[in-house]
């Protein structure tokens, strides 16, 4: 059963986890709604979810529209659905609180396109549509969702799950530690260490770290920068904090990370247009982009791909893939495999035709070479996760740069291997050595292992392997396994690097 729940965890998109855990905590606090367990009556949660999520759609359809970009409507559900969990529910006869609900939702998705700065939004929509509620029609938020332990387990698990899924623990751990050492500073003289402890589950430091500072797009990419992010926002949510007249809600430390975020941050979004399209294996195809500037990367490194698409299924627009040229080349490369029956996204990127444009960015990932050259490296690699690798080596090409290194590639069939001009190149010019490795065909061409890439074929084709860095990529269940294996064989965790997305990339 557990690895039932891993293999649906991993094919889901954060924006689908994140929708599901909002809805769950609405749900459950509807439900709770009945017994008095929580400050938000049935029938007003249901009518303020009705009036913010559509004002958030028509807003966002009419942006959309005007500026004529492709449009996430997960992204806006996601959106309208914070603005419910943190303002007052509110029912008809309250007019003035419908109002805040419904600007409080209508700038917040408009700030997603008229506030920006190096192609992307500035500010967390939700954070800033809230704030300016409460600063001009005098509409605050009370983070209700936060104010009752019966949803705190929910909180709680669902952030873990989403925090393991964005990779941005380093975030969350350093937003919640400052906030605990403001606290601490700032109590009246008396209050204990422990009772402090105490109060914090009923805060709003757990959602507002779980649910919102997490945000990729408005948060920066970079473990120092996202420490330093977090450690901003939870020194400056501290409860009672103020500068001058102005008194700190999450909302607004939340706003000011953003502007931190912004400073910190490289410019983000790319226009990319399709220059041509290469097959490289058996249904395997490399999307040659020109882009609309240099993009700085390092090999191994991923964006998220964005496409407009007219027929969607229920995992949106946007995907995450590996940028799989070198930093060297002039243009972007998109490498995919395609499946019968693709999804809509992989539909809608075969149907693209030189000229046509999409939209790149949230560069990220740790998935990267070493710093120190003489490392002696193992590259293990199932399917399209050759990927990275090819980045990787590539680079390595360009730069005349020799490791020691190790690739391990297998494939169901030998006509699936891709890039084996780049490998046989690496090999004469660099000494790189490539184990392929088949699992289907009877009898492999020459060159070609029949098998995994298992413990034996490691050790029989690496006798050095004790002293290797590894790093996996391909299908979270073959990188699954390949780390059992090398943990079995004694590797120490350290020294196995698994390649990561926040998203589905099928």
């Amino acid at each position: 059963m557990i690895r039932t729940l891993l293999f649906t965890f991993d094919q889901t998109t954060m924006y689908r986890l994140l929708v599901v855990y909002l809805g769950a905590l609405l749900l459950a606090a509807f439900v709770l709604g009945f017994f008095g367990l929580v400050p938000a009556e049935p029938t007003a949660l249901a009518f303020s979810l009705v009036v913010v999520v559509g004002v958030a759609e028509v807003t966002h359809r009419l942006f959309a529209a005007t500026f004529a970009v492709p449009a996430n409507h997960e992204s806006t559900l996601i959106t309208a659905l914070i603005i419910v969990l943190l303002m007052k529910p509110v029912t008809a006869a309250d007019l003035a609180g419908v109002g805040g609900l419904a600007a409080a939702s209508a700038w917040a998705v408009a700030s997603k396109y008229l506030i920006r700065a190096r192609g992307r939004h500035v500010f967390n929509p939700a954070a800033l549509g809230i704030a300016l509620a409460g600063l001009l029609l005098v509409q605050p938020a009370t983070w209700w969702i936060t104010a009752t332990p019966y949803l705190l387990p929910l909180i709680v698990i669902g952030g873990l799950l989403i925090t393991r899924k964005v990779r941005r623990t380093d975030i969350v751990l350093a937003a919640i530690a400052a906030y605990v050492a403001g606290a601490i500073v700032t109590a009246p003289a008396g209050t204990g260490l422990q009772e402090l402890l105490l109060s914090l589950p009923q805060t709003s430091i757990l959602f507002l770290a779980f649910a919102m500072l997490t945000e990729p797009l408005t948060a920066p990419q970079g473990r120092w920068r996202g420490i330093a992010f977090g450690l901003l926002v939870g020194a400056l949510a501290t409860p009672g904090l103020t500068i001058g007249p102005v008194y700190l809600t999450p909302e607004l430390a939340l706003l000011v990370g953003n502007l931190f975020a912004v400073l910190v941050s490289a410019p983000d979004r790319l226009v990319l247009t399709l220059k041509a399209v290469e097959e490289v294996a058996s249904n395997a195809y490399d999307f040659i982009f020109t882009p609309s500037r240099p993009l700085r990367f390092r090999p191994g490194q991923y964006l998220e791909w964005t496409l407009a698409m007219r027929d969607r299924d229920e995992r949106g627009n946007r995907r995450h893939f590996t940028v799989t040229s070198a930093p060297g080349e002039p243009d972007i490369r998109l490498g995919v495999k395609f499946y019968p029956e693709p999804s809509a996204f992989k539909r809608a990127l075969q149907s693209l035709k030189p000229g046509d444009r999409i939209l790149a960015g949230q560069l990220g990932g740790h998935f990267v070479l070493p710093g120190n050259k003489k490392r002696k490296l193992a590259f293990l690699a199932g399917g399209i996760g050759i990927t990275p690798f090819r980045s990787m080596i590539k680079h390595m090409l360009d730069r005349g740069e020799k490791r020691s290194a190790v690739l391990f590639y297998g494939c169901g069939r030998a006509g699936e291997f891709a890039y084996r001009d780049v490998f046989d190149q690496a090999g004469d010019e660099l000494g790189l050595k490539t184990v392929y490795a088949t699992q289907f065909d009877e009898t492999p061409p020459e060159g070609v292992r029949r098998g995994v890439i298992d413990a034996q074929l490691v050790r029989a084709e690496m006798p050095d392997w004790r002293e290797r860095l590894f790093y996996v990529s391909g299908p979270p269940p073959m990188v699954r396994a390949v780390r059992r294996t090398l943990r079995g064989m004694g590797v120490p965790p350290w020294r196995i690097r698994t390649d990561f997305f926040p998203g589905l990339s099928g």
